[in-house]
């Protein structure tokens, strides 16, 4: 009976103990400690007060101007207009404390795995790449990404030509190598 119940006292301990496996790995909530590391730099360098309340403030600031993968994080926390649920408090009060974002993101992924499988798209090189080869759909995305639209595009070379005279704007330095080749 003794040792009964010794096991169940060291079995139950054990389960306190965070696992190995719970630790984010390399990759691993790519985008959630990406946007959060963005916005605890920008609260420090602009002095905000490190309380929930102002963090929270912050947080829903920076989701309105979010795009693509972060404003679907956003979106999963509770930053956008139209989300369903609201757990910003986890994710302020962590911070101000200056807990570390990485930190912040794991115990997400135990609320929500979701978050922590939202990875960013692979970007193109516009310096090397061929636009020629790009699928209309590849095109459209590196606008998108760019925050403008093609209006009255109907063919490839619509969109080829508009990305060409965007470059300089969006991607200066591959506007550059591209003259130069």
């Amino acid at each position: 009976m003794l040792c009964l119940t010794s096991l169940s006292v060291a079995l139950a301990a054990l389960a306190l103990v965070p696992s190995i496996s719970d630790a984010l790995k390399d990759g691993d909530c790519e985008v959630c400690v990406s946007f959060l590391g963005r916005l605890y730099q920008s609260l420090q360098d602009n002095n905000v007060k490190f309380t929930s309340a102002d963090i929270e403030k912050a947080l829903v600031k920076t989701c309105k101007d979010a795009k693509g993968k972060e404003n679907r994080f956003c979106y999963y926390i509770g930053g956008t207009h139209d989300a369903a649920t609201k757990i910003l408090n986890e994710i302020s009060k962590p911070l101000s404390y200056h807990a570390p974002v990485d930190k912040i993101c794991e115990k997400l992924k135990k609320q929500d795995s979701q978050i922590c499988e939202l990875k960013y798209d692979k970007q193109l090189d516009l310096s090397t790449v061929d636009l020629k080869k790009l699928k209309v759909k590849e095109l459209k995305k590196i606008l998108e990404v760019w925050g403008e639209s093609c209006k009255g595009c109907a063919e490839k070379s619509d969109f080829i030509r508009k990305i060409n005279e965007l470059m300089p704007k969006y991607a200066p330095n591959a506007a550059k190598a591209r003259r130069e080749l």
